[in-house]
């Protein structure tokens, strides 16, 4: 198995361009809060011994949530953290006609200490872009049940998944997804044994989006066992050109993948390219930085500190 490796030291800070305001549980702290707008509202309970459910009724009752424009959703379990995130999911589309400012969502925003990644619960979040049809950012977290039907959704600009093990019908269902307005996509596959079954056959449709994708300048297709075989396609895909960033971090990039590169459709267009965390050659990571860097392209290649006990590992798994 890949060596575990704590995928956050902290929450988040900053959201949205706001700083993030965690709501205080009831009886813990009072106001006055800060201006509904002025802040991203953090939604917790304390993961051991505070439940969500009084937090998610103290912020329903006590803040101005019309005016709310960023959410971040903490632990979400009251006694249980192994306990799906659908519940959640299903308040805030129940719920979603008193959010009509909000434009951005972060899922799952717990650290190890609060539980791995890859144990974190999630479920289908069709209904919830479907409910929100003005949201421009989602952030989610994790990976288990994560799942979401081929839809349009006409605003979403920035889409982020964090994963240890990315279950492949997440990934085929954005490759079916209409996504006009999509600038940004971060996608962490993960590792095998933890449940992260993508395959490069799954990640084609994004590569081939066939107008779905407009929009799109940064993709990131990062945290990957099969980083060699994504860099291939990558190699060749049409998707490129109209890129700014490319990000194939924190996987098990090697030579292969480089040679791949190398060999492909030019990528001295590229403002940044991604290859953090990789198992690269030094003659290879030569070669790369030659061809890239005189024409401005920003390559970041930090590498990653070992081989684990099996060989190559991704960044982020257990």
């Amino acid at each position: 198995m890949s060596p575990a490796v704590n995928f956050r030291s902290g929450h988040l800070q900053r959201f949205h361009g706001l700083p993030v305001f965690a709501l205080p549980a009831p009886g813990q702290g009072d106001g006055p809060f800060p201006s509904p707008a002025t802040v991203a509202w953090r939604l917790s309970g304390a993961a051991w011994d505070q439940p969500f459910t009084p937090v998610w009724r103290r912020f329903l009752d006590e803040v101005a949530v019309e005016e709310v424009t960023a959410l971040v959703i903490g632990t979400w379990w009251d006694d249980d953290h192994s306990t799906a995130i659908t519940a959640t999911v299903d308040r805030l589309v129940e719920e979603s006609h008193r959010f009509p400012a909000l434009r951005a969502l972060h899922l799952a925003d717990v650290v190890s200490e609060e539980v791995e990644i890859s144990w974190i619960q999630l479920c289908d979040l069709t209904p919830l872009l479907k409910a929100f049809p003005l949201l421009e950012k989602l952030g989610v977290r994790g990976g288990d049940h994560l799942d979401v039907a081929p839809t349009r959704h006409e605003a979403l600009r920035d889409l982020r998944i964090e994963s240890g093990n990315l279950p492949r019908q997440i990934v085929q269902g954005l490759g079916g997804c209409d996504l006009p307005a999509l600038g940004h996509l971060d996608i962490w596959l993960g590792a095998r044994d933890y449940g992260g079954d993508t395959t490069v056959e799954d990640v084609l449709p994004l590569l081939h989006p066939e107008g779905r994708l407009p929009a799109l300048r940064h993709l990131g297709l990062a945290n990957s066992e099969i980083q060699d075989e994504i860099a291939s396609a990558v190699a060749g895909a049409p998707v490129v050109p109209q890129l700014e960033s490319l990000s194939l971090a924190k996987g098990t990039l090697g030579d292969e993948g480089g040679s791949a590169l190398l060999a492909g459709q030019p990528l001295t267009h590229l403002r940044t390219l991604d290859l953090s965390h990789h198992y690269l050659s030094d003659p290879m990571a030569a070669r790369l930085r030659f061809a890239l860097e005189p024409h401005g392209v920003r390559l970041l290649m930090g590498r990653a500190l070992s081989h684990g006990p099996g060989g190559r590992y991704v960044a982020v798994a257990e």
